[in-house]
């Protein structure tokens, strides 16, 4: 049973949604993210709707490993416990490849993979000491094919994706769930224009998709389930000239 948990990248998006969906399960809160004024104001509205719900903020920037584990100490402490951890951090960017601003490209890898894996790392040592938890990580159908003017997202998305399923091996013996979470289309205010493209879902939907998931203990949740879950099966399949027109 997940009582308390703690949520990087919870000022927006995904990790937004998320936060007021396990609040309305009545888990205990702690959210974690750069920007503390938009996170008060997220844990203030949390707490008028769900005042049996305790939120905590802590500033957090995942690009930053060696904050992640102290961060998710004090998530802890504040809450007197911590079940689980949504590694849910992580940055959009269109680059085109040799287009000379691979710094971009440099940034997205350290906040998408080294911070999400620094994410998951700290949270796993955090069970291993009490012998349990459920790590949840936040992926994307990107990574099951390469999306073009998007390089860097995509392999991020890979890379964790790969990253999630050996630890998920790994880490059950010491009685840690590791679960990997690959959202479709998801329209949030962090991306921009996602109307034009198909089988797009709102952040607050796919977050009640994920969190009902992760209760029921699924390993690998994609949401909107279909026609994802058919799709990402076909999409490594695809010819480039498929993926070059709808991208």
């Amino acid at each position: 049973m997940i009582t308390s948990v703690a949520i990087t990248g919870a000022s927006s998006g995904i990790g937004k949604a998320i936060a007021y969906e396990c609040a309305g399960r009545g888990m205990q809160l702690a959210l974690l993210a750069r920007r503390t004024d938009v996170l008060e104001a997220i844990a203030s509205d949390i707490r008028q709707r769900h005042p049996q719900v305790k939120v905590v903020v802590i500033a957090l920037d995942v690009a930053d490993t060696d904050a992640i584990l102290p961060a998710l100490q004090q998530a802890r402490e504040q809450l007197g416990g911590l079940d689980g951890v949504f590694a849910n951090a992580g940055i959009t960017a269109v680059n085109k490849t040799g287009a000379g601003e691979f710094r971009k490209d440099q940034h997205v890898i350290q906040v998408n993979l080294i911070g999400g894996m620094a994410t998951v790392d700290a949270a796993a040592r955090i069970f291993r000491e009490q012998g349990k938890g459920v790590i949840v990580g936040i992926s994307s159908v990107s990574a099951f094919k390469g999306i073009p003017g998007s390089a860097a997202y995509s392999a991020s998305k890979a890379g964790f994706t790969n990253y999630l399923e050996a630890t998920r091996i790994e880490l059950k013996k010491h009685g840690i769930s590791v679960i990997a979470v690959h959202p479709g289309f998801i329209k949030t205010d962090i991306a921009p224009n996602m109307d034009k493209y198909p089988f797009v879902i709102s952040a607050d939907k796919a977050a009640r998709a994920i969190v009902t998931g992760v209760i029921k203990g699924h390993a690998n949740i994609i949401v909107p389930a279909m026609p994802w879950a058919v799709l990402g099966r076909m999409m490594p399949l695809l010819p480039d000239k498929v993926i070059e027109k709808a991208f």
